[in-house]
């Protein structure tokens, strides 16, 4: 992998069908995953070539991957962009992964903890804020309600945990 500030913007799930179609887990939108973006897969850029969206998720025909157990090895695969890769983002928009080592404070200003991940459920995604001299994580939400306030900048953002 050439740069730094790697994104997963996918995982291979499983092949599909005999000439080396990918099934493809996006992690968020999928809007990366798109016809000519050329991610690393399984150690090296391949471009897609052609891409459909299922219920289930994407499939993905990449170039160099033609058959069935070509597909097959990429089980488990992560499809990885770089940030000078990715689209920019809109003015009152950000990437889930840019809240990752942020300062969590609560409503008050009190430090809570630090965003240490975010991973997706079929709800939203999720921050996962570790607290000083705390094993146990603290999970929330990202929905406004959880999440009122984002300052990039700053390197803060305000969370509203949820009870219990």
């Amino acid at each position: 992998m050439e740069s730094s500030d790697p994104v997963v913007v996918g995982v291979v799930v499983a092949p599909h069908g005999t000439r080396g179609t990918l099934r493809v887990r996006a992690t968020g939108s999928g809007r990366h995953l798109r016809e000519g973006v050329e991610p690393v897969v399984g150690g090296r850029r391949r471009r897609i070539s052609h891409v459909r969206k299922t219920p289930k998720g994407f499939l993905l025909d990449l170039e160099g991957v033609v058959d069935r157990s070509g597909a097959s090895a990429l089980r488990g695969e992560e499809l990885v962009l770089y940030r000078q890769d990715l689209d920019a983002v809109g003015e009152d928009e950000l990437y889930v992964y840019d809240l990752i080592g942020l300062t969590a404070v609560g409503q008050d200003g009190e430090v809570i903890g630090r965003v240490e991940e975010t991973f997706e459920t079929p709800a939203h995604e999720i921050l996962v804020v570790r607290r000083e001299g705390d094993v146990s994580p603290l999970y929330v939400p990202f929905t406004l309600e959880h999440i009122p306030e984002i300052d990039l900048g700053s390197g803060r953002v305000v969370i509203r945990a949820p009870e219990g």
